[in-house]
């Protein structure tokens, strides 16, 4: 293990798993209660569902004691570790189409589309001044490094600097320098952060999956490639004539539809990279999940949720309620079962 001012490195490269600080183990409380770990997924506009998840939790008396998130659960976590749940409630409601596209920045030549001031502004209308090694709980924002592809566990310094690097989308966010790192959004290696959850203390943890709704069960499929059907590629008429543009936009759109009429035009780039990062969150959700998963995993029904339907916090925060009641149950036999190991 070793410090660099904010950065705290915690794990080997990207998928390796292997931790390279020393394992803090949990100490049940006094009163027999064990500690409870909060582990928060990424997921963009879908994290809204932490806050009825929260908001859940805590009003049946499970208020978690260590919390760890990745992007936007490091941003909801890291809100409610500070005591400023209901600001960052307040500000999800206020939301509409037209005032998530005022907050994006965008500009050009930098390391992605939005710079991110806007967005830093906002949360240091709140959080400003904050440390993260001064919260009331155990707390970290789970990065990736630039470069090494290195899981970074942030357990030190400015909170508001430790939620940008978490949430900063390659492509979307300029990366966020720290200690001397670039770092990006920690969903690139460890969406769930079950493991850094139980690192900090927790004897049992509850992880927030906003994946598991979203894909289907990864089945392989072998030589699944339809074959066109036959057809003949019609003519196009080369002679001379003072419409020739015309014949030739013609002919292309006729080539086309041999390939693939309306309904199979070939996606677009904001689907494809929707679509792709779905696919990668949901494969190494699954596998790092298998790895260490967790006692409790609350699965919020978010498949209707676009990555970027940020105006639609009311219904998401409501679904991550639902979820969270659902597993009430579980939670109390996980904490029942561990007064029991203890």
């Amino acid at each position: 293990m070793f410090w660099d001012g904010a950065v705290r490195h915690a794990v080997g490269p990207a998928g390796s798993g292997t931790p390279m600080n020393e394992t803090m183990t949990g100490t049940p409380e006094r009163n027999g209660r064990p500690k409870i770990g909060l582990a928060l997924g990424g997921g963009a506009a879908r994290g809204w569902a932490h806050i009825g998840v929260l908001e859940v939790l805590t009003e049946a008396g499970y208020r978690p004691d260590v919390i760890a998130g990745t992007s936007i659960g490091a941003v909801i976590g890291g809100c409610f570790a500070a005591g400023k749940l209901g600001a960052i409630t307040d500000f999800a409601g206020s939301l509409t189409k037209r005032r998530v596209v005022g907050l994006m920045d965008f500009h050009i030549g930098g390391s992605g589309l939005i710079g991110g001031g806007r967005l830093k502004r906002l949360l240091e209308r709140d959080l400003e001044g904050e440390r993260i090694e001064t919260l009331p709980m155990r707390f970290a924002a789970i990065a990736t490094e630039l470069g090494t592809g290195h899981e970074i566990w942030l357990t030190r310094g400015p909170l508001v600097e430790a939620l940008r690097a978490s949430y900063a989308l390659p492509g979307i966010f300029d990366p966020v320098k720290l200690g001397g790192r670039w770092l990006m959004d920690g969903a690139l290696v460890n969406p769930v952060p079950v493991t850094a959850a139980r690192a900090l203390g927790a004897d049992i943890v509850i992880c927030v999956n906003l994946n598991s709704d979203l894909m289907g069960r990864g089945t392989t499929i072998q030589n699944h490639i339809s074959e066109p059907d036959p057809e003949v590629v019609p003519e196009i008429d080369l002679r001379p004539t003072s419409r020739w543009l015309d014949g030739i936009t013609g002919a292309a759109r006729r080539v086309r539809s041999l390939v693939g009429g309306p309904s199979e035009e070939r996606p677009g780039l904001a689907g494809v990279m929707i679509d792709a990062f779905n696919i990668t969150q949901d494969r190494i959700s699954r596998s790092r999940l298998a790895g260490d998963p967790p006692d409790v995993m609350i699965g919020p029904k978010l498949a209707r949720m676009g990555l970027f339907d940020f105006h639609r916090a009311e219904e998401t925060i409501e679904l991550g309620r639902q979820a969270t009641r659902r597993m009430l149950e579980d939670i109390e036999a996980a904490i029942a079962s561990s007064r029991i190991a203890v």
